[in-house]
């Protein structure tokens, strides 16, 4: 037990002096990953999505996506904005939206026929571009870094029992972790980027109360969910809940955008009425 003990210190010691940071939101996070090698990791990871997935040659389709993301993309802290951030619309009626470390955003065609205007739009595209400015996708590899070496240590101290046992108790372990740890940590990670998403559409002069009228129709489009509990997302009634609730702070950046002048306007086009692929 002495060098389980030894490990855990060490390890938990390791991650304490060298991972703390805090999100845009004021939370504490963990996080072990530099931005340089999380860029290369999305730049990686969206060469490999565009050659597995369908590029849509649409113009009217692309330019749409641009529009709205050049919108936010312009108010932007400047350590984003300055980001060459490459759009792509991927032909599929799957219903997703991503954005990626190093200045990349991809949407399907699915996402944008829900989207039923430029407002709901931006509401996802603020959101995934929130995940970015958080450093979800570092916090989420540390997260799992530290649960799988904890899992190690744990199988070190249990190196006196029977492998029947050691088998059962590192498999609830694993369950549990999952169910404490990782699930919770990934509904943090939604809620937060819903609300720097609605931050940001709204400084970019998008319809803040848009944003809940969004997930209502992702609500209506997934049917049921699995339980909050163990959900990666929060549930739809839960996020419709907190977004509503933000929409007055968001309203007076809204509000600030509208005075200045200059909203942005980007048409959504009719062809996404037509609901055949």
């Amino acid at each position: 037990m002495n060098r389980y003990r030894v490990f855990t210190v060490v390890f938990v010691a390791m991650f304490v002096l060298v991972a703390c940071t805090t999100s845009p939101t004021g939370r504490s996070q963990l996080n072990l990953f530099s931005g340089s090698a999380l860029n290369s990791m999305g730049s990686d990871a969206f060469t490999q999505i565009k050659e597995e997935e369908k590029v849509s040659t649409d113009r009217e389709l692309n330019a749409y996506a641009q529009c709205v993301a050049d919108a936010i993309i312009e108010i932007l802290p400047e350590q984003y904005a300055n980001n060459n951030w490459e759009v792509v619309v991927f032909e599929s009626d799957t219903i997703n939206a991503f954005a990626l470390p190093g200045g990349y955003i991809g949407f399907y065609t699915g996402m944008l026929r829900v989207a039923e205007n430029e407002h709901q739009l931006a509401a996802v595209m603020g959101h995934e571009i929130g995940h970015v400015m958080a450093d979800h996708s570092s916090e989420r590899l540390s997260t799992n870094l530290l649960i799988s070496g904890l899992l190690i240590g744990t199988d070190i101290a249990l190196s006196d029992r029977s492998p029947q046992q050691r088998g059962m108790i590192m498999a609830g372990l694993g369950i549990t972790s999952q169910v404490a740890v990782a699930l919770p940590y990934s509904r943090i990670h939604e809620s937060e980027a819903d609300a720097i998403g609605l931050e940001l559409m709204a400084k970019a002069g998008f319809q803040p109360q848009e944003a809940p009228k969004l997930w209502e129709n992702m609500a209506a489009e997934s049917g049921g969910s699995p339980p909050e509990l163990l959900s990666t997302h929060p549930s739809p009634s839960s996020r419709i809940r907190d977004l509503n609730a933000r929409v007055p702070a968001a309203m007076r950046d809204y509000e600030a955008r509208v005075a200045a002048g200059n909203l942005p306007n980007c048409p959504r086009p009719r062809k996404l009425d037509n609901t055949e692929s």
